[in-house]
């Protein structure tokens, strides 16, 4: 459960990450396929290298699904739910590789934002993405 505290930090690291979707997401993606090289399995028309258009395209549009859904911390099911559809029923995603891109992204976030991802930004980042990875597993149960 996010406090107001967490949703606070949330919006307030966001602002900052925001300038940087693209290259945030890209390097999350790039930063899953060499941890978990199994993710790569739902990429088999993609250009894996690094930098690819399709990477860096598709890390845009993980980060501002993230975007998105900082915006709606209170109504994160509803915010998802197309993107929750089209993973469980159409893509057919193992709901893992959620969890797995979340702590990507941290990573992500921890290096970039230095000195401002604090502790408590770094908790309320885990609880929001595992809140996020819940919302787009739901639709497999």
């Amino acid at each position: 459960m996010l406090t107001a505290e967490d949703k606070k930090l949330i919006h307030q690291i966001w602002e900052k990450a925001s300038g940087h979707l693209e290259d945030f997401g890209a390097e999350a993606l790039e930063r899953m396929f060499i941890t978990y090289p199994q993710t790569k399995t739902y990429f088999p028309h993609f250009n894996l290298q690094h930098g690819s258009d399709q990477i860096r395209g598709h890390g845009k549009k993980v980060a501002t699904a993230l975007g998105n859904a900082a915006k709606n911390l209170d109504n994160l099911s509803q915010s998802l739910s197309e993107l929750s559809n089209l993973h469980a029923y159409n893509l057919r995603v193992d709901p893992v590789n959620f969890k797995l891109l979340s702590q990507c992204f941290q990573v992500v976030l921890a290096v970039h934002l230095g000195k401002d991802y604090t502790p408590e930004v770094h908790s309320a980042f885990d609880k929001f993405l595992s809140a996020v990875a819940s919302v787009l597993a739901e639709k497999y149960r």
